[in-house]
């Protein structure tokens, strides 16, 4: 799977402000704004991304994500 094919996934699944992805095909590393995000703890806001992806985890598709979530509010801070 390409960056991008990952990134739509996301997108399609979640409203996004920002996304960004590094990665190797397997592994991935993301970082995402997301005002879904909004009153969600950090397990709530995994929990929204990987139903994004269905079963391509399950299916090692996607072997591995690793993620950073952050509200609109919580970005605009942390590039402060």
């Amino acid at each position: 799977m390409t960056a991008d094919q990952l990134k739509d996934l996301i997108a399609a699944g979640l409203p996004c402000e920002h996304i960004a992805l590094e990665g190797d095909g397997r592994h991935w590393f993301a970082t995402i704004v997301s005002a879904q995000f909004e009153g969600q703890r950090l397990l709530g806001r995994q929990r929204l991304v990987y139903a994004t992806l269905g079963n391509r985890m399950a299916t090692d598709e996607v072997h591995a994500l690793s993620m950073k979530t952050y509200t609109p509010a919580e970005w605009t801070a942390a590039q402060a």
